[in-house]
């Protein structure tokens, strides 16, 4: 049954249907590990700016 789904998927890196490589599994950091979602490769800030422009107001 796994490998009837993994034929239905498309591939998540190439223009072609999943053929199990697990290829898209691979850290982007370190090519010898399976990627956990630890978020190292991503530019993930705690705070950001907001340039505000002007404030419009209903003035009734």
């Amino acid at each position: 049954m796994k490998e009837v789904l993994e034929k239905a998927r498309r591939c998540e890196l190439y223009d072609r249907e999943c053929i199990g490589c697990m290829e898209c599994e691979i850290c982007d950091l370190d090519a010898n590990k399976i990627c956990d979602n630890c978020g190292k490769c991503l530019d993930i800030r705690d705070d950001a700016i907001i340039k505000i422009d002007k404030i419009i107001t209903d003035d009734e």
